[in-house]
């Protein structure tokens, strides 16, 4: 399941194998999740946006559900009632991979491979919405800031 705020950044989603898109502009998230899960909740939540929408999400939770903080492009960090995790039974774990390779270097080598065998065996496909050169940085950082990126961009040298 998909969120996001567009019909474009939605067909993205989709195309990228989400089964079911919500655009929680237009439709109420809490609601919706419930549809789509039979009242049951969602097991894992991967939020790299932060902002209102994530405390709606954590509210949608399975028991025993994990919700991980992944970043906050949106600019707001949330403030999460701590009752949420007591009465969902479940955890909210941070994924930050910058300190992960500086805390856990001796396994980094080991995710490296996995994730390169996944990308050849095609398990995995990194979106790349845009390609700037070296001397694009600054339109680069202001489609960033201006939520026109879908996925990754990168910058030629």
């Amino acid at each position: 399941i998909a969120a996001a705020s567009s019909a474009e950044k939605l067909a993205v989603c989709k195309a990228h194998g989400a089964d079911e898109c919500i655009n929680y502009l237009t439709e109420n998230l809490r609601e919706r999740l419930k549809v789509l899960t039979d009242g049951r909740g969602i097991d894992v939540v991967c939020d790299p946006v932060g902002g209102a929408y994530s405390e709606q999400a954590i509210r949608s939770m399975a028991w025993r559900g994990r919700f991980l903080v992944v970043g906050f492009a949106d600019g707001e960090i949330p403030k999460i009632p701590l009752n949420l995790p007591l009465l969902k039974g479940c955890s909210i774990l941070g994924v930050f991979w910058g300190d992960f390779i500086r805390r856990e270097p001796e396994n980094l080598e080991a995710d490296l491979t996995e994730l390169v065998s996944l990308y050849r065996q095609k398990k995995i496909k990194p979106l790349v919405s845009a390609r700037y050169p070296l001397e694009g940085v600054c339109d680069a950082l202001n489609a960033m800031m201006q939520r026109k990126v879908s996925g990754k961009i990168v910058i030629i040298p």
